[in-house]
């Protein structure tokens, strides 16, 4: 790599010298990392690259299995639903009560979380497991009402981010494993 920078005649390798062979090595990976960062994606997303995905253009890149959710017939507007529960065997159970109850596709649960908030003002820290719930939006109120109605909180944590695009069978599958 040395010899493509600096000639024989122009460029002595010394242990001094900040063309050595050993500290090209070095930064060039750094160099070439700085550059993809702050050219590359700092034009990840401008006017026409949003455009692009209004429109549904591929810029090159092929996505035949993620859409946007707006533009499909085959699917419905869907969810992701946070709830907290205090332990395993809770988790458990409200899970699949959620999905025999057909209030949602899936429910993954996550153990092993530690929540930090203030309740009754005092601080409070406790270690719960999270549930994280894929349904259709309409079934929103519908899946709150049964999280009340089976969880041991006094204020079960039910909050509701929108799916805006994915893979389209999932999504598919999100819609047809559940009630409408």
């Amino acid at each position: 790599m040395a010899s493509t920078l600096c000639s024989s005649s122009t460029c002595a390798p010394t242990q001094s010298s900040l063309f050595s062979s050993f500290t090209l090595r070095r930064r060039l990976p750094i160099v070439g990392a700085f550059c993809m960062l702050s050219l590359g994606l700092s034009n990840l997303y401008t006017p026409f690259y949003s455009s692009a995905l209004k429109t549904g253009s591929k810029l090159g890149v092929r996505n035949h299995s993620a859409i946007r959710m707006e533009a499909n017939t085959t699917t419905v507007p869907s969810i992701v639903v946070y709830v907290t529960v205090p332990n395993k065997d809770a988790g458990k159970k409200l899970a699949e009560s959620i999905v025999t109850e057909k209030l949602a596709a899936c429910v993954n649960r996550v153990p092993g979380i530690e929540s930090v908030y203030q309740w009754e003002g005092k601080i409070q820290t406790d270690s719960e497991e999270l549930l994280i719930i894929k349904t259709r939006q309409s079934l929103l109120e519908a899946l709150t009402e049964h999280v009340k109605a089976n969880h041991e909180y006094d204020v079960p944590e039910v909050i509701s981010l929108p799916i805006t695009g994915g893979n389209l069978k999932y999504l598919e599958w999100i819609k047809e494993s559940t009630r409408e």
